[in-house]
């Protein structure tokens, strides 16, 4: 007759702490977080911030251009 291997770790087990490692890690980031209130007045947050002639911009179009065939 053959016999089984006991396992050292059930699934159950493996399951269960599974389980509290998920609940533990959520509710360390729902406690370290805190919220900061809006320091930005409508005037800012209307403004325009894209400039179509920034250097960042520009370098953006210049990399991801398509080749030339």
């Amino acid at each position: 007759m053959s016999k089984r291997h006991k396992a050292t770790i059930g699934r159950r087990q493996l399951l269960r702490t599974g389980i509290i490692g998920i609940v533990a890690t959520a509710a360390s980031a729902l406690e370290s977080s805190t919220v900061a209130a809006d320091t930005e007045t409508n005037d800012v947050k209307r403004k325009a911030r894209y400039q179509a002639n920034s250097a960042e911009v520009q370098d953006f179009y210049r990399v991801n251009r398509y080749p030339k065939r």
